[in-house]
């Protein structure tokens, strides 16, 4: 299998001084989830001091966490997702001296206030605990500097105020994005506890998530892993880099195989290991095949191809046709919050990049042709 890669780091940290809490201000270790993770949820490790009184679990975290709320860290408890001494424990649970304590939150609701909005999207699937959609290219997931409306969140906000009239606190809990201009599966939980069992789920990487991508060139390989570290391009903070030092890059790791070869491009098949921001676009460009039309990355510029005049104006139509970069989230799978039960949803591939791809299955059938015999397309 042919593999690109960057010896992985251990996964970052950062040591901080705890809150006091109880008489005691021990060291812990954060693990940091920030605008360079798609993945919404944070990761705390504390290590409790010898001379520490036993206190509810629930106590002890509220003064060690910073904005967590009784409830949340309630909810990560019933959910599962606090582990003293490697044991998941009870919310009544008292800590001890040395406990080793490990709680992954998901992150709560943006401070940044959302109004509903009345904006067409396309549900894949709903229940009380979930709602699946799959999103149009365009859309931003959420609010944030420079989008303040049209966002999902907003449209998401709207769907359930109007189908839950006697809930006015309706809203969605956001455990995951994806970019702007990827289309696809994103999914969003409607209450507390559904996030935060959705949140570890992602965070021990057992979310089962594809991506159809069109990249430049010819991939040498029919399969590989792209095994390299992420963090923000210190030359451009808007675009993610590849790094050789952990303190620089966080561990990211994309597998992939080839779907079809049409020379000049390649269509493939991603699988995330992990969910970092621009993944999938960064480590393309890192292994030296950018995403179609990934203007970010340098993909928007002609990178393949022949000299020929009929090609240079196929591949401008072809960027006219697919305004964005060639990105689909094509599938996604997990055990059900309630249920436990696992469920998967797939998406067929939205109309621009199909296009696209009937477009260079017809230029392959002719590119072997003279110039004077190719017909526009």
């Amino acid at each position: 299998m042919g593999t690109s890669s960057v010896n992985p780091p251990n996964k970052k940290t950062v040591k901080e001084q705890a809150s006091p809490a109880a008489g005691e201000n021990t060291p812990i270790e954060k693990t940091e989830i920030t605008e360079e993770s798609n993945d919404l949820f944070e990761h705390f490790r504390f290590v409790v001091d010898k001379k520490q009184s036993q206190l509810r679990i629930d106590k002890y975290l509220m003064a060690k966490i910073e904005n967590a709320s009784r409830n949340r860290i309630q909810s990560s408890a019933h959910a599962g997702n606090i582990l003293v001494n490697g044991m998941v424990i009870k919310p009544n649970y008292k800590v001890k001296p040395l406990d080793v304590i490990s709680i992954v939150l998901a992150f709560p609701p943006r401070d940044t206030e959302v109004y509903p909005e009345n904006i067409p999207i396309s549900i894949v699937y709903e229940d009380k605990d979930l709602i699946v959609v799959n999103k149009a290219p365009g859309m931003v997931v959420h609010p944030g500097h420079g989008n303040f409306t049209g966002t999902l969140q907003n449209a998401l906000l709207y769907h359930l105020q109007q189908n839950n009239p006697d809930d006015p606190e309706a809203k969605p809990y956001l455990v995951h994005r994806i970019d702007k201009d990827t289309s696809g599966i994103i999914l969003i939980a409607k209450n507390e506890l559904a996030q935060t069992k959705i949140a570890k789920q992602f965070f021990d990487h057992t979310i089962d998530r594809t991506y159809i991508a069109l990249v430049w060139g010819n991939i040498d390989h029919d399969e590989g892993t792209i095994d390299a570290s992420i963090g923000r391009d210190v030359r451009n903070r808007l675009i993610q880099a590849v790094y050789d030092d952990p303190e620089k890059g966080r561990h990211a790791v994309t597998h992939y195989h080839v779907l079809e070869r049409f020379g000049y491009v390649t269509l493939v098949e991603c699988r995330l290991e992990t969910g970092r921001t621009h993944q999938i676009r960064v480590h393309f460009k890192h292994i030296g095949h950018p995403l179609f039309n990934d203007e970010s990355y340098g993909g928007s510029e002609i990178l393949k191809g022949t000299t020929f005049t009929k090609y240079k104006q196929f591949v401008l139509n072809s960027f006219k046709m697919l305004p964005r970069q060639a990105l689909h989230a094509k599938s996604l799978g997990f055990i059900h919050p309630s249920t436990r039960e696992f469920i998967h949803f797939d998406s067929s591939y939205p109309e621009d990049l199909q296009s696209v791809i009937e477009k260079w299955r017809q230029y392959c059938s002719y590119k072997n042709l003279d110039e004077s015999l190719i017909p526009d397309l």
